[in-house]
């Protein structure tokens, strides 16, 4: 098999190359996957350059989320049958044409998506239901306020919180991915290159949770607007991951402040997590509630310029590499 190597130095154009690799072989209780696409996430370009590297046993090659055919069965595998269409989360291995997966990590496509679609669902999907559902405990008639909103992860939260009947407040930077949030279904979409984030939120009567990927810059943002009992979880840093946090606002206004990655979790975990989501968020999939926004395609030999397109931060929606 072909699969995406890292050599060379930390900047996508020189680090990352296609290269030959030993065909893979699944595990008690895994499948192989023939790869059709794989999506691209920040936590790749961090691993790229070398400040994320992969939990003890997962694959060193770069990709979190997969979607293809299953081509081979594992001992003790039931329920899964070769030739099944799926997507997959991964705990690495994703850059590639097979992925070895545990079967219990795996979500069956439903016959209108294609692959392409299906690739940019596992990892975006299980994040925000673990933050904002199950950390956050989001439910009917709340207000979510997403930061960063047009990222991969906050197109599926608005999604996700809409067909939950929540409220969504969108953040997000210049006029034009605010109109994107705005189209994708949040009530109040506010550009942080202009607008009064604080005031317009207060105004809007606060939030109930916040799904924060900048990090510092928003902290005391996030401790104003929240309300009483609010919850906060925080799943990326890029604005820095030092912050100062009023600890006596936090105790009057009861304010629950969480953190998590998904990547170390175990197998186990991630099994009951993905479960969970099958459970109650696979069905707005199904319904065509939750849809990946699709920004940019690459062939997998062009993950650098997949990674380019990332880190430029302009992208709207999911950056996915095609495996042909």
């Amino acid at each position: 098999m072909k699969r995406i190597t890292i050599k060379g130095g930390s900047g996508p154009a020189t680090a990352l190359s296609l290269a030959e690799a030993p065909d893979l072989e699944p595990g008690p209780g895994q499948v192989r996957i023939r790869v059709r696409a794989a999506g691209v996430n920040r936590p790749d370009v961090l691993q790229r350059e070398g400040r994320y590297p992969p939990p003890p046993g997962a694959p060193d090659t770069l990709g979190l989320e997969v979607a293809g055919e299953v081509d081979r069965l594992g001992e003790g595998v039931t329920g899964v049958t070769v030739g099944d269409r799926v997507c997959a989360l991964l705990g690495g291995g994703g850059y590639a044409e097979q992925a070895v997966v545990d079967a219990r990590h795996l979500f069956p496509l439903p016959d209108d998506m294609d692959f392409v679609a299906a690739a940019a669902l596992p990892e975006t999907l299980a994040t925000v239901f673990a933050n904002v559902f199950e950390d956050g405990r989001l439910t009917a008639g709340e207000t979510l306020l997403v930061h960063g909103a047009t990222s991969g992860i906050g197109v599926t939260a608005i999604q996700m919180a809409k067909a939950a009947g929540a409220r969504i407040i969108a953040t997000s930077r210049g006029k034009t991915k605010a109109e994107a949030a705005r189209a994708l279904g949040a009530d109040l979409s506010l550009d942080a290159h202009s607008d009064d984030l604080e005031s317009a939120i207060r105004e809007a009567g606060g939030v109930d949770v916040i799904l924060d990927m900048v990090g510092a810059d928003y902290a005391a943002l996030n401790q104003s607007v929240l309300k009483p009992g609010g919850r906060w979880s925080v799943i990326a840093t890029q604005s820095g991951a030092r912050a100062e946090i009023d600890l006596m606002r936090l105790m009057l206004k009861r304010i629950v402040l969480t953190g998590s990655t998904l990547r170390s979790r175990s197998a186990e975990e991630k099994a009951r997590l993905i479960s969970a989501v099958r459970a109650r968020a696979w069905p707005w999939v199904e319904a065509g509630q939750v849809r990946p926004r699709i920004d940019a395609t690459f062939p997998l030999a062009d993950a650098g310029l997949a990674h380019l397109r990332l880190e430029a931060g302009e992208h709207i929606g999911k950056i996915v590499l095609v495996v042909d």
